[in-house]
């Protein structure tokens, strides 16, 4: 595989380090000069030090025969520019694009973006849950990071205790989708008890989190 990374820093060294030991192909666009130097020093790869947002550079750069494209420069928009050029020119399909505003993610995707990310987003939901419930046991974020799998152990103070999955108010876009019950694995329905002990494997995007976690925990205001 032929892999495009343009942009930013740090976290380009890891991708680097884990792409070139699995035999991929891979070719870094990045304004920085030192920056350049040092990873032409140190990895065995393509280095081109310019503007991966100008289509011009990206050419000479030799993105046509890329299958990846990974934008991961400071400016949302640029991100957008470099994905759109991947795939409306040169055809490619796979396109992932860090944002740093949220709220450009379901913009970015009607837009043709095949994967799109918000660290912020995804650090802010981690640390919230954090702070209202102790314990969870495992955060897992899936997909493209707006969808999150969690383990919530009930305990003998909570409400939901006694009652029926159809009789708890979770929202839309959250379901219980497993539960852990004396060693048993239950596929819940409507109709299932929720008891004490109960070991919970809850999807739901991002954003009702909170909300889920509330209402199982009793802290709904």
């Amino acid at each position: 595989m032929n892999i495009f990374i343009i942009g930013g820093k740090r976290e380009v060294y890891f991708l680097v380090k884990s792409f070139t030991s699995k035999g991929y192909q891979l070719t870094i666009i990045n304004q920085d000069v030192e920056f350049c130097k040092k990873m032409s020093r140190q990895f065995k790869i393509t280095v081109v030090n310019g503007d991966g947002s100008k289509p011009f550079i990206l050419d000479e750069a030799g993105i046509a025969y890329a299958d990846m494209v990974i934008a991961l420069t400071d400016s949302d928009p640029d991100n957008l520019v470099i994905c759109q050029i991947a795939e409306k020119i040169y055809g490619i399909k796979k396109t992932f694009a860090i944002v740093s505003d949220p709220e450009n993610i379901k913009i970015f995707m009607q837009l043709g973006v095949e994967t799109v990310i918000s660290t912020s987003y995804i650090i802010s939901s981690i640390i919230e849950q954090r702070a209202i419930v102790d314990d969870i046991k495992n955060l897992t974020h899936i997909g493209e990071g707006n969808v999150a799998l969690m383990e919530v152990d009930v305990t003998n103070d909570n409400p939901v205790i006694g009652k029926r999955i159809h009789e708890i108010h979770f929202p839309e876009q959250a379901i219980i989708s497993c539960i852990m019950r004396d060693g048993k694995t239950v596929i819940p329905t409507g109709k299932t008890e929720i008891m004490e002990d109960d070991h919970l494997i809850i999807i739901s995007e991002l954003k009702v989190q909170s909300e889920v976690l509330k209402i199982i925990k009793g802290k709904v205001d």
